[in-house]
């Protein structure tokens, strides 16, 4: 992976691709996009606390979108960028573990109610299952990119 560039703390262009932590914009669009999409499509009741799954869901997706393409314009020159990088990981990593504690508890606690005799239910708790897995594939990305971001912060100064 290339390193920093001589003057310049944060990559951008297409140097993103091929920078640590930048490189992990990918997964953190795969895996976050994907919890959204699980959760919408599983119809669960809104009592639930599935909004605020959705919420986070779409927010870091948004967000990471907009950071994605402020790096790739390179509109990121000045200094104030690395400590926001590295705060919007760090909060978008404990937004996402609180995603997988919430789907957690609808999945054991919640569900533990409902009877899985009919498979089109069974299906939803697999969904529901998947949505815990890619919420915390996405916790470990958010998390990993806000280290090596604060990494990166401290080198620069």
């Amino acid at each position: 992976m290339a390193s920093v560039a001589s003057g310049h703390a944060l990559p951008s262009g297409c140097r993103i691709f091929t920078s640590i932590p930048d490189v992990f914009f990918i997964p953190e669009f795969l895996f976050g996009g994907s919890v959204g999409i699980l959760v919408a499509i599983s119809g669960q009741s809104w009592y639930s606390p599935v909004g605020w799954v959705m919420f986070v869901s779409v927010f870091c997706f948004v967000v990471t979108t907009v950071w994605f393409f402020i790096f790739l314009g390179g509109a990121n020159e000045k200094s104030i960028w690395l400590s926001l990088d590295v705060g919007y990981h760090f909060v978008a990593a404990l937004f996402y573990l609180s995603v997988l504690v919430t789907l957690s508890f609808i999945d054991t606690v919640l569900a533990s109610w409902i009877e899985y005799s009919h498979s089109g239910i069974l299906i939803l708790y697999q969904m529901g299952i998947s949505a815990a897995v890619l919420s915390f594939m996405a916790t470990l990305f958010y998390f990993f990119h806000a280290i090596f971001s604060a990494i990166r912060w401290k080198r620069s100064k």
